[in-house]
Protein backbone atom coordinates (compact mmCIF):
# COMPACT_ATOMS: atom_id res chain seq x y z
CA UNK A 1 0.00 0.00 0.00
CA UNK A 2 1.52 3.47 -1.10
CA UNK A 3 0.84 6.38 0.51
CA UNK A 4 1.92 9.23 2.19
CA UNK A 5 1.88 9.86 6.10
CA UNK A 6 0.71 13.12 8.26
CA UNK A 7 2.33 14.13 11.31
CA UNK A 8 -1.84 14.01 13.16
CA UNK A 9 -2.51 10.32 13.23
CA UNK A 10 -3.94 10.38 9.38
CA UNK A 11 -3.01 8.35 6.70
CA UNK A 12 -2.69 9.71 3.29
CA UNK A 13 -3.69 7.57 0.52
CA UNK A 14 -3.07 8.98 -2.98
CA UNK A 15 -5.51 7.60 -5.66
CA UNK A 16 -5.05 7.96 -9.34
CA UNK A 17 -8.50 9.17 -10.44
CA UNK A 18 -11.92 10.56 -8.18
CA UNK A 19 -13.38 7.00 -10.07
CA UNK A 20 -10.87 5.19 -8.63
CA UNK A 21 -11.11 6.98 -5.06
CA UNK A 22 -14.91 6.97 -5.27
CA UNK A 23 -14.75 2.78 -5.35
CA UNK A 24 -12.47 2.17 -2.66
CA UNK A 25 -14.21 4.72 -0.28
CA UNK A 26 -17.31 2.83 -1.29
CA UNK A 27 -15.33 -0.63 -1.02
CA UNK A 28 -14.93 0.55 2.35
CA UNK A 29 -18.24 1.32 3.35
CA UNK A 30 -19.57 -2.09 2.66
CA UNK A 31 -17.00 -3.48 4.82
CA UNK A 32 -16.88 -1.13 8.10
CA UNK A 33 -19.61 -2.17 9.87
CA UNK A 34 -18.17 -6.23 9.82
CA UNK A 35 -14.90 -5.88 10.35
CA UNK A 36 -12.08 -4.06 12.13
CA UNK A 37 -10.89 -1.10 9.92
CA UNK A 38 -9.44 1.92 9.83
CA UNK A 39 -11.57 5.62 10.03
CA UNK A 40 -11.98 6.85 6.61
CA UNK A 41 -11.77 10.83 7.51
CA UNK A 42 -12.55 12.09 3.94
CA UNK A 43 -11.41 12.51 0.45
CA UNK A 44 -9.26 15.23 -0.89
CA UNK A 45 -8.94 16.26 -4.47
CA UNK A 46 -5.11 17.47 -5.53
CA UNK A 47 -5.08 20.21 -8.60
CA UNK A 48 -3.36 17.53 -10.51
CA UNK A 49 -6.83 15.49 -11.15
CA UNK A 50 -5.86 12.67 -8.24
CA UNK A 51 -7.59 12.29 -4.82
CA UNK A 52 -5.97 11.69 -1.37
CA UNK A 53 -8.11 9.20 1.13
CA UNK A 54 -7.41 10.16 4.93
CA UNK A 55 -7.27 6.92 6.29
CA UNK A 56 -7.12 6.89 10.85
CA UNK A 57 -3.54 5.72 10.91
CA UNK A 58 -3.71 2.89 13.74
CA UNK A 59 -0.23 3.19 14.16
CA UNK A 60 0.01 6.56 15.07
CA UNK A 61 -3.06 6.43 17.20
CA UNK A 62 -1.60 3.31 19.31
CA UNK A 63 -4.71 1.19 18.08
CA UNK A 64 -2.48 -1.12 16.02
CA UNK A 65 1.37 -2.26 16.71
CA UNK A 66 2.69 -4.44 13.75
CA UNK A 67 1.29 -5.54 10.61
CA UNK A 68 1.20 -9.83 9.89
CA UNK A 69 4.36 -9.91 8.12
CA UNK A 70 6.04 -8.46 11.15
CA UNK A 71 4.28 -10.73 13.71
CA UNK A 72 5.92 -13.92 11.85
CA UNK A 73 9.07 -12.94 11.69
CA UNK A 74 9.22 -12.46 15.12
CA UNK A 75 7.45 -15.64 15.77
CA UNK A 76 10.50 -17.43 13.45
CA UNK A 77 12.37 -15.70 16.12
CA UNK A 78 10.47 -16.17 19.24
CA UNK A 79 8.28 -19.20 20.25
CA UNK A 80 6.90 -16.70 23.20
CA UNK A 81 5.27 -14.67 20.17
CA UNK A 82 3.05 -17.74 18.77
CA UNK A 83 -0.05 -17.17 20.54
CA UNK A 84 -0.09 -13.57 19.51
CA UNK A 85 0.32 -14.91 15.60
CA UNK A 86 -2.41 -17.44 16.85
CA UNK A 87 -4.50 -14.69 17.97
CA UNK A 88 -4.28 -12.50 14.63
CA UNK A 89 -4.27 -15.84 11.91
CA UNK A 90 -7.44 -16.77 13.92
CA UNK A 91 -9.35 -13.52 13.74
CA UNK A 92 -8.10 -13.29 9.70
CA UNK A 93 -10.10 -17.34 9.10
CA UNK A 94 -12.90 -15.83 11.46
CA UNK A 95 -13.37 -12.43 9.24
CA UNK A 96 -13.19 -14.54 5.82
CA UNK A 97 -15.77 -17.34 7.68
CA UNK A 98 -17.84 -14.50 8.44
CA UNK A 99 -18.01 -12.83 4.66
CA UNK A 100 -18.70 -16.21 3.48
CA UNK A 101 -21.55 -17.02 5.76
CA UNK A 102 -23.15 -13.53 5.80
CA UNK A 103 -22.83 -12.14 2.16
CA UNK A 104 -21.85 -14.93 0.81
CA UNK A 105 -24.05 -15.73 -2.65
CA UNK A 106 -22.88 -17.20 -6.00
CA UNK A 107 -22.68 -14.83 -8.77
CA UNK A 108 -20.97 -14.76 -12.08
CA UNK A 109 -17.04 -13.89 -11.63
CA UNK A 110 -18.24 -10.87 -14.08
CA UNK A 111 -19.87 -9.45 -10.67
CA UNK A 112 -16.92 -9.50 -8.84
CA UNK A 113 -13.95 -7.34 -8.23
CA UNK A 114 -11.99 -7.99 -11.59
CA UNK A 115 -8.14 -6.50 -10.48
CA UNK A 116 -6.81 -9.55 -9.75
CA UNK A 117 -8.08 -12.41 -11.72
CA UNK A 118 -10.04 -11.01 -14.50
CA UNK A 119 -7.80 -8.71 -15.70
CA UNK A 120 -4.99 -10.70 -15.29
CA UNK A 121 -6.24 -14.08 -17.34
CA UNK A 122 -8.00 -12.30 -19.87
CA UNK A 123 -6.59 -12.37 -23.29
CA UNK A 124 -3.32 -10.22 -24.10
CA UNK A 125 -3.62 -9.50 -19.82
CA UNK A 126 -0.60 -10.01 -17.68
CA UNK A 127 -0.16 -13.42 -17.81
CA UNK A 128 0.06 -13.45 -21.87
CA UNK A 129 2.27 -10.65 -21.42
CA UNK A 130 4.35 -12.47 -18.86
CA UNK A 131 4.19 -15.82 -20.67
CA UNK A 132 2.55 -16.60 -23.76
CA UNK A 133 4.28 -13.66 -25.51
CA UNK A 134 7.51 -14.78 -25.53
CA UNK A 135 9.29 -17.96 -24.94
CA UNK A 136 11.41 -17.51 -21.81
CA UNK A 137 14.48 -19.13 -21.36
CA UNK A 138 15.02 -21.12 -17.68
CA UNK A 139 18.46 -22.15 -17.30
CA UNK A 140 18.04 -25.47 -14.79
CA UNK A 141 20.02 -25.72 -12.01
CA UNK A 142 23.60 -27.45 -11.18
CA UNK A 143 23.27 -28.48 -14.69
CA UNK A 144 24.44 -26.61 -17.43
CA UNK A 145 21.27 -26.45 -19.42
CA UNK A 146 18.68 -23.85 -20.50
CA UNK A 147 15.48 -24.86 -21.97
CA UNK A 148 12.97 -22.47 -23.19
CA UNK A 149 9.44 -22.61 -21.15
CA UNK A 150 7.70 -24.74 -24.94
CA UNK A 151 10.88 -27.26 -24.41
CA UNK A 152 10.19 -27.83 -20.58
CA UNK A 153 6.88 -28.62 -21.49
CA UNK A 154 8.04 -31.86 -24.09
CA UNK A 155 9.79 -33.06 -20.55
CA UNK A 156 8.55 -35.25 -18.34
CA UNK A 157 9.10 -34.53 -14.50
CA UNK A 158 9.45 -35.82 -10.96
CA UNK A 159 9.26 -33.65 -8.12
CA UNK A 160 9.80 -35.26 -4.90
CA UNK A 161 9.02 -38.97 -5.87
CA UNK A 162 5.82 -37.27 -7.88
CA UNK A 163 5.29 -37.35 -11.21
CA UNK A 164 4.03 -33.68 -12.95
CA UNK A 165 3.49 -32.32 -16.15
CA UNK A 166 5.33 -28.92 -16.54
CA UNK A 167 3.38 -26.94 -19.13
CA UNK A 168 2.46 -23.30 -18.69
CA UNK A 169 0.88 -22.45 -22.12
CA UNK A 170 -2.03 -25.32 -21.20
CA UNK A 171 -2.35 -24.20 -17.85
CA UNK A 172 -3.02 -20.72 -18.94
CA UNK A 173 -5.59 -22.40 -21.50
CA UNK A 174 -7.44 -24.05 -18.51
CA UNK A 175 -7.04 -21.22 -16.56
CA UNK A 176 -9.09 -19.18 -18.89
CA UNK A 177 -11.57 -21.87 -19.42
CA UNK A 178 -12.22 -22.04 -15.07
CA UNK A 179 -11.77 -18.26 -15.04
CA UNK A 180 -14.47 -17.26 -17.63
CA UNK A 181 -16.82 -14.07 -16.30
CA UNK A 182 -19.75 -16.21 -16.73
CA UNK A 183 -18.93 -18.82 -14.06
CA UNK A 184 -20.69 -18.92 -11.03
CA UNK A 185 -18.57 -18.73 -7.68
CA UNK A 186 -19.48 -18.36 -4.16
CA UNK A 187 -18.68 -14.35 -3.65
CA UNK A 188 -18.59 -12.34 -0.29
CA UNK A 189 -18.04 -9.02 0.87
CA UNK A 190 -14.41 -8.65 2.03
CA UNK A 191 -11.51 -6.61 1.26
CA UNK A 192 -10.24 -8.37 -1.34
CA UNK A 193 -6.34 -8.42 -0.95
CA UNK A 194 -5.76 -10.34 2.67
CA UNK A 195 -1.89 -10.19 2.69
CA UNK A 196 0.46 -9.93 5.09
CA UNK A 197 1.14 -6.05 4.71
CA UNK A 198 -2.65 -5.60 4.78
CA UNK A 199 -3.52 -7.28 7.98
CA UNK A 200 -2.46 -4.85 11.24
CA UNK A 201 -1.81 -6.57 14.67
CA UNK A 202 -4.41 -6.14 16.89
CA UNK A 203 -6.21 -7.12 13.54
CA UNK A 204 -7.60 -4.57 11.59
CA UNK A 205 -7.79 -5.08 8.07
CA UNK A 206 -6.13 -1.94 5.75
CA UNK A 207 -6.29 -0.96 1.97
CA UNK A 208 -9.23 -1.28 0.21
CA UNK A 209 -8.30 -0.84 -2.88
CA UNK A 210 -10.34 -3.99 -3.70
CA UNK A 211 -12.96 -4.27 -1.54
CA UNK A 212 -16.01 -5.49 -2.35
CA UNK A 213 -17.46 -8.95 -3.51
CA UNK A 214 -14.58 -10.97 -4.39
CA UNK A 215 -14.83 -14.97 -4.52
CA UNK A 216 -14.31 -16.81 -1.19
CA UNK A 217 -11.65 -19.09 -3.20
CA UNK A 218 -9.45 -16.25 -4.46
CA UNK A 219 -9.35 -14.84 -0.89
CA UNK A 220 -8.08 -18.07 0.37
CA UNK A 221 -5.76 -18.47 -2.28
CA UNK A 222 -4.57 -15.42 -1.97
CA UNK A 223 -3.77 -15.57 1.80
CA UNK A 224 -2.66 -19.45 1.85
CA UNK A 225 0.25 -18.37 -1.05
CA UNK A 226 1.25 -15.25 0.24
CA UNK A 227 1.90 -17.38 3.83
CA UNK A 228 3.39 -20.10 1.59
CA UNK A 229 5.60 -18.46 -0.90
CA UNK A 230 5.45 -14.32 -1.46
CA UNK A 231 6.01 -13.34 2.44
CA UNK A 232 8.47 -15.55 3.22
CA UNK A 233 10.53 -15.88 -0.16
CA UNK A 234 9.99 -13.68 -3.30
CA UNK A 235 8.62 -10.24 -2.01
CA UNK A 236 11.90 -10.34 0.12
CA UNK A 237 14.17 -11.46 -2.40
CA UNK A 238 12.46 -10.00 -5.94
CA UNK A 239 10.58 -6.95 -4.74
CA UNK A 240 13.12 -5.71 -1.19
CA UNK A 241 11.97 -2.04 -1.85
CA UNK A 242 8.31 -3.16 -1.57
CA UNK A 243 9.14 -5.37 1.31
CA UNK A 244 10.62 -2.86 3.70
CA UNK A 245 8.28 -0.39 2.53
CA UNK A 246 4.96 -2.10 3.69
CA UNK A 247 6.02 -3.56 6.65
CA UNK A 248 6.85 -2.29 10.12
CA UNK A 249 9.82 -4.21 10.71
CA UNK A 250 10.84 -5.95 7.72
CA UNK A 251 12.63 -8.69 8.97
CA UNK A 252 14.50 -10.38 6.51
CA UNK A 253 12.76 -14.53 5.92
CA UNK A 254 15.36 -17.09 7.99
CA UNK A 255 15.57 -19.55 4.93
CA UNK A 256 13.61 -20.34 1.48
CA UNK A 257 13.16 -23.22 -0.25
CA UNK A 258 15.59 -25.02 -2.27
CA UNK A 259 16.40 -27.10 -4.56
CA UNK A 260 18.54 -30.28 -3.53
CA UNK A 261 18.91 -32.47 -6.39
CA UNK A 262 18.33 -32.71 -10.16
CA UNK A 263 18.90 -34.83 -12.65
CA UNK A 264 18.40 -34.79 -16.22
CA UNK A 265 18.06 -37.13 -18.56
CA UNK A 266 18.51 -35.82 -21.97
CA UNK A 267 17.46 -39.11 -23.95
CA UNK A 268 14.61 -39.56 -22.26
CA UNK A 269 13.51 -36.22 -21.81
CA UNK A 270 13.40 -36.81 -18.30
CA UNK A 271 13.58 -33.88 -14.86
CA UNK A 272 14.04 -35.29 -11.83
CA UNK A 273 14.10 -32.73 -9.06
CA UNK A 274 14.39 -33.44 -4.96
CA UNK A 275 13.17 -29.60 -3.20
CA UNK A 276 12.79 -28.48 0.34
CA UNK A 277 10.48 -25.57 1.64
CA UNK A 278 12.16 -24.26 3.82
CA UNK A 279 10.28 -21.76 6.63
CA UNK A 280 10.82 -20.12 10.43
CA UNK A 281 8.47 -22.02 12.51
CA UNK A 282 6.05 -18.85 12.81
CA UNK A 283 5.68 -19.04 9.19
CA UNK A 284 4.54 -22.77 9.13
CA UNK A 285 2.61 -22.40 12.06
CA UNK A 286 0.91 -19.38 10.66
CA UNK A 287 0.09 -21.58 7.44
CA UNK A 288 -0.98 -24.63 9.50
CA UNK A 289 -3.50 -22.12 11.82
CA UNK A 290 -4.47 -20.60 8.39
CA UNK A 291 -5.17 -24.05 6.40
CA UNK A 292 -7.13 -25.39 10.02
CA UNK A 293 -8.95 -21.90 10.19
CA UNK A 294 -10.51 -22.30 6.24
CA UNK A 295 -10.77 -25.92 6.33
CA UNK A 296 -14.31 -27.03 5.27
CA UNK A 297 -15.10 -23.17 4.13
CA UNK A 298 -16.14 -23.92 0.29
CA UNK A 299 -13.72 -21.66 -0.74
CA UNK A 300 -10.86 -24.04 0.75
CA UNK A 301 -12.23 -26.91 -1.40
CA UNK A 302 -8.66 -27.79 -3.71
CA UNK A 303 -11.58 -28.19 -6.61
CA UNK A 304 -12.66 -24.82 -6.06
CA UNK A 305 -9.30 -22.81 -5.14
CA UNK A 306 -7.14 -24.29 -7.67
CA UNK A 307 -7.30 -21.88 -10.64
CA UNK A 308 -7.05 -18.82 -8.10
CA UNK A 309 -3.61 -20.38 -6.35
CA UNK A 310 -2.49 -21.22 -9.71
CA UNK A 311 -3.32 -17.07 -10.59
CA UNK A 312 -1.48 -16.24 -7.72
CA UNK A 313 1.74 -18.70 -8.40
CA UNK A 314 2.09 -17.10 -11.73
CA UNK A 315 0.89 -13.24 -11.63
CA UNK A 316 2.35 -11.36 -8.87
CA UNK A 317 6.61 -11.59 -9.61
CA UNK A 318 7.59 -11.40 -13.51
CA UNK A 319 9.08 -14.49 -14.36
CA UNK A 320 12.08 -13.04 -16.48
CA UNK A 321 13.48 -11.08 -12.89
CA UNK A 322 13.29 -14.93 -11.44
CA UNK A 323 16.47 -16.94 -11.65
CA UNK A 324 16.47 -20.40 -12.82
CA UNK A 325 16.61 -21.98 -9.57
CA UNK A 326 13.46 -19.78 -8.10
CA UNK A 327 11.10 -19.98 -11.41
CA UNK A 328 11.74 -23.86 -11.88
CA UNK A 329 10.31 -23.82 -7.99
CA UNK A 330 7.51 -21.71 -8.96
CA UNK A 331 6.50 -24.08 -11.91
CA UNK A 332 6.76 -27.05 -9.73
CA UNK A 333 4.37 -25.49 -7.40
CA UNK A 334 2.07 -24.64 -10.11
CA UNK A 335 2.03 -28.39 -11.78
CA UNK A 336 1.40 -29.30 -8.29
CA UNK A 337 -1.26 -27.29 -7.61
CA UNK A 338 -3.09 -28.17 -10.63
CA UNK A 339 -2.39 -31.82 -10.00
CA UNK A 340 -5.85 -33.65 -8.74
CA UNK A 341 -4.10 -35.66 -6.37
CA UNK A 342 -2.83 -32.71 -4.57
CA UNK A 343 -4.19 -31.98 -1.30
CA UNK A 344 -4.31 -28.73 0.74
CA UNK A 345 -2.25 -30.21 3.15
CA UNK A 346 -0.13 -31.78 0.39
CA UNK A 347 0.81 -28.75 -1.63
CA UNK A 348 1.15 -26.65 1.76
CA UNK A 349 4.04 -28.61 3.64
CA UNK A 350 6.80 -26.94 4.23
CA UNK A 351 10.45 -27.85 6.38
CA UNK A 352 11.87 -26.46 9.17
CA UNK A 353 13.96 -23.85 8.77
CA UNK A 354 17.47 -23.69 11.32
CA UNK A 355 16.89 -21.66 14.00
CA UNK A 356 18.52 -17.98 14.25
CA UNK A 357 22.23 -18.04 16.23
CA UNK A 358 21.52 -15.64 19.63
CA UNK A 359 22.84 -12.75 18.04
CA UNK A 360 20.47 -12.70 15.29
CA UNK A 361 17.84 -11.60 17.96
CA UNK A 362 17.60 -7.90 18.24
CA UNK A 363 17.54 -6.13 20.94
CA UNK A 364 15.34 -3.18 19.38
CA UNK A 365 12.16 -5.59 18.63
CA UNK A 366 9.54 -5.44 19.95
CA UNK A 367 8.28 -7.97 23.02
CA UNK A 368 5.17 -9.79 21.98
CA UNK A 369 1.97 -8.24 23.19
Amino acid sequence: MSARRAPTGIFHKPVATRERAEAEAKGWARLASRVAVPTLHGQIALPDGRQLLAYEDVFATGRCGLLLGDVIALADRDPAVRPRLDRLVNGVCADLWAAAEETGKHVRLAECVPDLYLDRIRPRGRLDRWYLRRDLPLTLPRTDTTLTLRELAGFTFTANGRPLTVNVADTIDRLRHALAPDRHRLAGLTQGDPTEPNIADPLCWLDFEFAGRNTVAGEAANLLWYLMGLGGWLVPRYRPDVHARTLRLALPPLSGPRIEHLELHRSSRHIDVRYSWNTGPGRAAALTRALDGLRGENGSDPEEIRPFLALRILGVIPPTRLSGHDLLLVLIKLAESQDPRTTLDTFFTTAPAPHPAPGERSSNVPAPA
